[in-house]
């Protein structure tokens, strides 16, 4: 799925709380404007109220209510609010004002003033209505007086609109300036980002000489940066790698074809001269035998080329497997207890039973099979070689060989691990055993260690030591 782009996508980000920000303070300046313009309305009507109650006068028996100009003049506005009130005596006789005034169904006074604020219809319009009551005294007792007094909410509403908007029109004139603002801001702040895939784009991608500039980044990429330059730093190291392993298996290949080649021209030439034949006897016998070993050579190479590859492959330290290592131990002596025998070697191994490893079993019978094949191949005629497994305390498992040949000197034992490096070049080998051995220890979270043999006056003890595997059933 394509992403949108990074800009508008935190231009939203930004948008979308101050939306939220300016509609909440615009609601609750809208409530504040009511709220004002509630209280401005109710105190006019009051005002206008307690005006008709001080109107109120005696004539004979009856009272008499005025509505001077003064008691409507609060209303006058630009909306041309309508005023209806009504002034009622004790037994509800009006005194003054429109009939039918609509009065509240439960009477519910408050303050000094006695007064109750409404909402109610009258003439087909919504109003805003205020009730109180005066007491009027004669010698008989006293009356009381109901003045209301109603108004349509024009007035109210627009004081409302002109509290409101004002404040609103900021909000939104900020929120505009603030998106505004925030996409210059990050047009400008993501032009590093752009100057960097610009960059990149313009790379030769066979040249991996890239080093970005952490310092041209802000903070926060700056680990992006590292990132790219740690990548690119083991690309280049893999490319290096891949460059030298081609080379040294083209060295060691053109060897062997190039004797193929004079051999088999050979064979051609004596082909053509079949006259000759019986003096070339020797000669033929001695040239298929040479090719021969050169063919078996070129096969050995070929294969520990493809192990070496397949080690080094991503997938290697995956899929990982409970082995036991002491199975494989025993196969492995096996498979070479024949060549031992030919070069009249103690081969014997010492394994505790049950020694599980977590690792692919092709490449354990390989990273076993060519330290073995090593010790054997190194170790002089008439010697020893032992293989040892056994597990330590903690769960880890060490795999050893250790023999009595030649050994390794110090100065060179970190070295016999790169690729097609012989310490004895008299001795038939490809060069890549213990290349192999580390590739496959590394995908298998193992170690290996090169030391002198401590209980022989001569020879290399090898140690492969394996992390434990966890708990789980034994492998079989």
């Amino acid at each position: 799925m394509k992403r949108a782009s990074l800009r508008l996508r935190l231009a939203l980000w930004l948008l979308l709380p101050l939306s939220v920000f300016v509609a909440i303070c615009g609601y609750l300046n809208w409530r504040n404007a009511a709220e004002v313009a509630d209280y401005v309305q109710d105190h006019d009507l009051l005002s206008s109220a307690k005006v008709l109650s001080d109107r109120l006068i005696w004539e004979g028996d009856d009272v008499q209510a005025s509505v001077p100009p003064s008691a409507l003049s609060l209303f006058v506005s630009p909306e041309r609010d309508r005023v209806f009130l009504g002034v009622t005596g004790a037994n509800g006789e009006l005194l003054a004002g429109s009939p039918d005034f609509p009065l509240p169904a439960v009477r519910k006074p408050e303050g000094v003033d006695r007064a109750q604020w409404y909402d109610t219809h009258f003439a087909g319009v919504p109003l805003r209505a205020v009730v109180t009551t005066r007491a009027m005294y004669e010698a008989g007792g006293a009356r009381d007086i109901t003045i209301a007094v109603g108004k349509t909410e024009g007035s109210r509403d627009h004081m409302l609109r002109t509290l409101w908007w004002p404040s609103m029109e900021y909000l939104l004139i900020a929120l505009v300036l603030a998106i505004a603002l925030a996409v210059a801001a990050l047009t400008l702040e993501l032009r590093p980002i752009v100057r960097l895939s610009q960059q990149l784009a313009q790379r030769d991608p066979l040249h991996l000489d890239l080093v970005v500039d952490p310092a041209a980044l802000h903070s926060e990429l700056r680990p992006v940066a590292d990132t790219i330059n740690r990548f690119v730093g083991q690309l280049k190291a893999h490319s290096e790698a891949q460059r030298r392993f081609i080379a040294d298996a083209a060295h060691q290949l053109r060897t062997p074809l190039a004797m193929q080649a004079s051999q088999i021209e050979f064979a051609r030439y004596t082909r053509q001269h079949r006259g000759e034949w019986d003096t070339r006897r020797a000669d033929m016998d001695a040239m298929w035998v040479a090719m021969q070993t050169s063919n078996r050579r070129l096969v050995d190479v070929t294969n520990k080329l493809l192990l070496l590859a397949q080690a080094e492959h991503g997938d290697a330290h995956t899929r990982l497997e409970r082995v036991d290592l002491s199975a494989v131990a025993l196969r492995c002596v096996e498979q070479l207890a024949a060549l031992a025998d030919r070069r009249r070697i103690d081969l014997g191994l010492e394994a505790t039973p049950c020694a599980v490893v977590l690792a692919q079993p092709a490449l354990l019978d390989a990273l076993t099979g060519n330290l073995l094949d090593n010790a054997l191949r190194y170790t002089q005629e008439g010697g020893r070689v032992t293989v040892g497994v056994r597990e330590l305390e903690g769960g880890a498992v060490e795999l050893t060989v250790e023999d009595n040949g030649p050994g390794i000197a110090p100065e060179v034992r970190e070295r016999v691990f790169e690729r097609f490096y012989r310490v004895a070049q008299d001795t038939e080998g490809t060069g890549l055993g213990l290349a192999i051995v580390r590739e496959i220890a590394r995908a298998f979270d193992a170690n290996v260690d090169l030391a002198a043999n401590p209980r022989e006056a001569s020879g290399l003890l090898v140690t492969v030591l394996f992390p434990p595997a966890g708990p789980a059933e034994k492998a079989a």
